[in-house]
């Protein structure tokens, strides 16, 4: 389902998408069409836009707390014009996994949208690389704890990378990113749950700066 008031962006994206397979099950343009629309047709992803009538300022992340709330399990990706980290932390915080918050300029890079929206309805977490890299710039003491390489394993989780890509990006072992893994949620005191959690939690910790 997609949720937003400018109908040419509306049409583009749900054109790009069923190109790719995806079943576009409602098109609407307020966020109150778009809670009703979800109730109603039960999808398993909502892409929608942070600002829609009647105020455009953040109707669509409000609707969207509210279907994830309602409808658990429900993947989201949110679209927005600006980078708002401590928006996406928000989001991402409250229900972890089939979240994304991306910039709409990468609806125009089309194969990246296509995976980032694949990646959320399977139940990942991904944030664009714009977004992240405002929050490196306001991080604060807790991840001073970090070493330098353990912050490059960590920059690239919070981009939405597996432990493989990162692997291969860092040109080091994938049980050596696993080490370093371990190290950081150690590090940073996340609870030991399940490793999914660990992994959100640490990539919006670097993300939020805290």
């Amino acid at each position: 389902m997609i949720a937003e008031d400018l109908v040419l962006l509306r049409d583009g994206i749900a054109r790009a998408i069923a190109a790719h397979g995806f079943e576009v099950v409602a098109e609407v343009g307020d966020a109150g069409a778009l809670v009703d629309e979800v109730a109603l047709q039960r999808p398993d992803l909502v892409i929608t836009d942070v600002r829609m009538p009647p105020g455009f300022t953040d109707e669509g992340a409000r609707a969207a707390r509210v279907l994830r709330e309602r409808f658990p399990g429900l993947a989201v990706v949110v679209l927005s014009h600006v980078v708002e980290p401590e928006l996406a932390l928000l989001l991402a915080s409250e229900h972890p996994g089939g979240f994304g918050y991306l910039l709409k300029d990468r609806v125009m890079q089309v194969d990246e949208f296509i995976a980032a929206l694949r990646a959320v309805a399977a139940g990942g977490t991904v944030v664009d690389a714009l977004v992240v890299e405002r929050g490196l710039a306001r991080r604060q003491a807790p991840l001073r704890v970090l070493t330098e390489r353990e912050r490059d394993v960590l920059a690239a989780l919070a981009r939405g990378r597996s432990n493989l890509a990162i692997a291969q990006e860092l040109f080091v072992s994938e049980r050596t990113v696993d080490a370093h893994l371990r190290s950081i949620f150690t590090k940073l005191a996340l609870p030991q749950d399940a490793d999914a959690n660990r992994r959100v939690q640490a990539a919006l910790l670097w993300l939020a700066g805290e």
